[in-house]
């Protein structure tokens, strides 16, 4: 029987891929955003924005304070590799959402498995972008995502479709993924690539992209819907007929771009508290653009029922004076078996 012995949150954004000095670079980008997106579900301007908030994170939008604030998330990073390569899982399966990546306009599943024999990641290059291609931070974004050019990844293909099976039996629609057409033009994005290069930090393991439709209307499924998949996930694991050690997850978020500290606050309370009810009642409307990566850690709560919260660290990364930038959010949960099992053997030796 294959269990869950390991789970994960981390955020992903590009404030953790480029060094500190390029972060005042990237932030003016912000400026001319208009498009940025609010809790009551309206996007505005930025000059809207800062007009709204009188300019109050001024002092938190510094380079000191991001420096700080960035070797505290550097260290988590490294903190979940090192706990996820002393789990010594069979197979790690990300929960992301796709940017335009693998999926387009032409087909967009709300939630996806991929079946195949090798992932392979998309170059940033074929992306639409309004990055500058030839600054710095956009060179060391990409290389960090495993998007400065196409790299592949081993991956799972029998357990990936026995778990398809068994969540279409659970009444989940699944959406099944087992080939890639054109490696240089679709491929998987930077909620994968990141967590493979980061996280797994040469841990040669097996790979399952699961992936939600967290932006894109109007099939986006809602928190409750994200967290029934996640527990129908853990169904089908448990039950798929094969004895693996799993690892889950959750690669996004928290709230961006605009940073709504007590939406991030409130959401990791309920991961600590396993409070389910909050996390399947969030209002949609606070789920838009870069905050709606929240879904992900709704669905990875779905699947870990039962796993304990070792840690969690949380940073409120603002890049302007306005509030733009992200909630930096990781976490760890382990399995209380095996944690009682370490402690009976660290008793006996």
């Amino acid at each position: 029987m294959s269990h869950v012995v390991f789970a994960a949150g981390t955020s992903h954004t590009p404030l953790l891929t480029f060094s500190a000095e390029l972060w005042e670079e990237y932030a003016r980008r912000d400026t001319k955003n208009q498009r940025l997106n609010t809790l009551n579900g309206d996007y505005i301007s930025y000059d809207m924005l800062l007009e709204r908030v009188q300019g109050r994170f001024a002092p938190e939008a510094t380079y000191e304070v991001f420096v700080a604030k960035n070797a505290i998330c550097q260290n988590s990073i490294h903190r979940i590799a090192g706990e996820l390569k002393a789990a010594r899982p069979d197979v790690v399966i990300i929960i992301t959402d796709d940017e335009s990546e693998l999926f387009g306009l032409a087909n967009t599943p709300a939630v996806s498995i991929y079946y195949g024999e090798t992932g392979i990641t998309l170059p940033y290059a074929f992306r639409h972008t309004t990055l500058d291609r030839s600054s710095q931070f956009y060179k060391e974004m990409t290389k960090q995502y495993l998007m400065d050019k196409s790299h592949s990844f081993p991956a799972m293909p029998i357990f990936s479709k026995r778990l398809i099976e068994l969540l279409v039996e659970k009444h989940v629609d699944v959406g099944a993924a087992a080939q890639i057409k054109d490696p240089e033009r679709s491929g998987f994005g930077h909620g994968i690539g990141f967590v493979i290069n980061r996280l797994l930090s040469g841990l040669n393991v097996p790979v399952i992209p699961v992936l939600l439709n967290t932006y894109y209307p109007p099939n986006v499924p809602v928190p409750a819907r994200c967290f029934d998949i996640g527990r129908a996930l853990r169904d089908a694991i448990e039950n798929s007929g094969q004895e693996l050690r799993v690892a889950v997850i959750a690669s996004g978020g928290l709230s961006h771009f605009v940073v709504e500290e007590e939406l991030d606050r409130n959401v990791l309370h309920a991961l600590r508290n396993n409070d389910y009810q909050t996390l399947r009642s969030i209002p949609v409307k606070y789920l838009n653009a870069g905050s709606s990566e929240i879904r992900n850690w709704i669905a990875m709560a779905g699947a870990i029922e039962g796993l304990v919260i070792q840690w969690d660290e949380y940073q409120p990364l603002y890049r302007t004076e306005a509030g733009t930038g992200v909630g930096a959010a990781f976490a760890v949960w382990r399995d209380p078996n095996e944690l009682r099992s370490e402690k009976v053997s660290a008793k006996t030796e």
